[in-house]
């Protein structure tokens, strides 16, 4: 399969469609350790197991913004791998919590598509994603509205040395 045969453009995107994403990820101590600094988190509960050991789960808990990062890259390869622009998330809602040592999947339906009024050639796709636990537990939920690119306004994608 070629670069270009993999993702969606912009109409391949119909309204109803599920994808369940193909991958999941174990998220470990490291990843949360690592997200926590790279974004200045200084709330305890993400690295202090002491800390995490007296409130009411017992143990650190994954950071919620690695875990909106994580389901919107599981979600790249269907939803956004020819977007031009993120446009927002929305309606972002975290019912579970998450544990170094869960894994993660994700799927997505697409709520709404339309072709772009500024862009030609370019369409507005709205997605509603959830991640959930190896369990089936869902632990979050968010809207996410892209700008992506047909088939005619796509950038080639062609390997150094190719062409």
């Amino acid at each position: 399969m070629t670069d270009d045969e993999r993702g969606r453009f912009f109409e391949d995107f119909k309204v109803g469609d599920v994808y369940r994403h193909a991958m999941g990820r174990t998220l470990t101590e490291t990843d949360n350790t690592w997200f926590t600094l790279l974004t200045c988190n200084t709330n305890e509960i993400h690295f202090n197991a002491d800390y995490a050991a007296q409130t009411e789960f017992g143990r650190p808990l994954m950071n919620s913004c690695l875990t909106l990062s994580l389901v919107t890259g599981l979600s790249v390869e269907d939803i956004s791998r020819h977007i031009v622009a993120n446009l927002g998330w929305d309606k972002v809602t975290l019912p579970a919590p998450v544990f170094a040592g869960d894994t993660i999947y994700a799927e997505s339906e697409v709520l709404e598509t339309r072709p772009s009024r500024s862009r030609p050639g370019q369409g507005i796709v709205r997605v509603r994603t959830k991640g959930y636990k190896q369990d089936g537990t869902v632990v979050i939920e968010f809207e996410r509205t892209v700008l992506v690119h047909s088939r005619q306004t796509a950038p080639v994608r062609q390997p150094p040395g190719r062409g």
